[in-house]
């Protein structure tokens, strides 16, 4: 890898971030854009192809510079074959061939995979789980996801439809999910959900920032808040500790900024509910890498795939 670089983009719904990173996976610049202006399939690609070729440019390197493209993107996709099924607010966007797409316009190899399981990557490798054979990652924000490290390795199984965290059904009945399911995990601990709960509680609107603020402070009706997800996330790990019995769970996303008061709970959960010798052999860890975690998994994706 002398002299390479990877080219990492984390394509959310909201943005679209994209970094130059080292063989040592350290940042060396960035850039980020706004995903809504992008009102089209073609318009997000074309916005995708201008990025890593200013990036390129802007550092002075060619594309033999570049050892590959990694992409992280929420929604279903088909790693082997680079096929993203759906992409958020964009008509149009079924079954894209995202990864023959760029590479016939770049030239550069490229490599997409779902935006959980890039995160997964990167904290099993350099984060809050390094060292750890057997890692769950949960993310917790406008969905639930996930992914699963199994001997050291990212597990994809035949379909690459791995990590369903927020599509655990957690009830026989319930509320319906987005995903057409009833009772899923996502259907309870969700932004929108936590945040309805929040304003009927507190009789007007309130941000997740704010509510974590609340409960810091010691306000009750917060903490009950955020004691509740830790627990129905407790609940929903128990079952998965106890069938995959991994060394650590981490969890991220913005709703594990809540804390200690979440944490202590999907601890407390777990040792009450999931089998003795699982529950007192996990460890539950805090997302340690941040936003960043997509950009450096993305940037392991490729370097692990080349």
């Amino acid at each position: 890898m002398k002299n390479k670089y990877i080219i990492s983009i984390d394509l959310g719904g909201t943005n679209l971030r994209i970094a130059l990173v080292d063989k040592d996976l350290q940042i060396k610049d960035r850039f980020v854009l706004c995903t809504p202006v992008f009102t089209t399939k073609q318009s997000l690609i074309s916005a995708v192809v201008s990025s890593i070729n200013k990036i390129i440019s802007t550092n002075h390197l060619t594309k033999s510079d570049v050892l590959g493209i990694g992409l992280g993107l929420p929604g279903p996709i088909d790693y082997k074959n680079g096929i993203v099924h759906f992409f958020p607010n964009i008509p149009g966007w079924k079954n894209v061939l995202l990864k023959d797409n760029l590479e016939t316009k770049l030239g550069i190899k490229v490599f997409v995979d779902n935006d959980a399981k890039v995160m997964t990557l990167a904290e099993s490798r350099i984060g809050a789980a390094r060292g750890a054979k057997h890692v769950v990652c949960v993310t917790l924000g406008t969905g639930v996801g996930g992914g699963l490290i199994l001997d050291g390795k990212l597990f994809r199984a035949s379909t690459n439809a791995t990590g369903e965290l927020g599509h655990i059904p957690i009830n026989e009945t319930g509320p319906k999910c987005n995903c057409g399911g009833i009772a899923c995990l996502e259907a309870y601990i969700g932004n929108k959900r936590i945040l309805q709960q929040a304003e009927k509680i507190f009789k007007k609107k309130i941000t997740l920032e704010q509510l974590s603020a609340l409960a810091r402070k010691g306000n009750l009706n917060a903490i009950k808040i955020w004691k509740d997800v830790g627990r129905i996330l407790g609940v929903a790990l128990s079952g998965v500790v106890n069938l995959l019995s991994p060394d650590c769970i981490v969890i991220g996303g913005g709703v594990a900024n809540a804390g200690k008061v979440l944490f202590d709970q999907v601890r407390e959960t777990i040792l009450e509910r999931a089998m003795s010798v699982q529950a007192k052999h996990v460890k539950i860890y805090k997302a340690a890498l941040g936003k960043d975690a997509g950009l450096i998994g993305a940037a392991i994706l490729v370097r692990e795939g080349v």
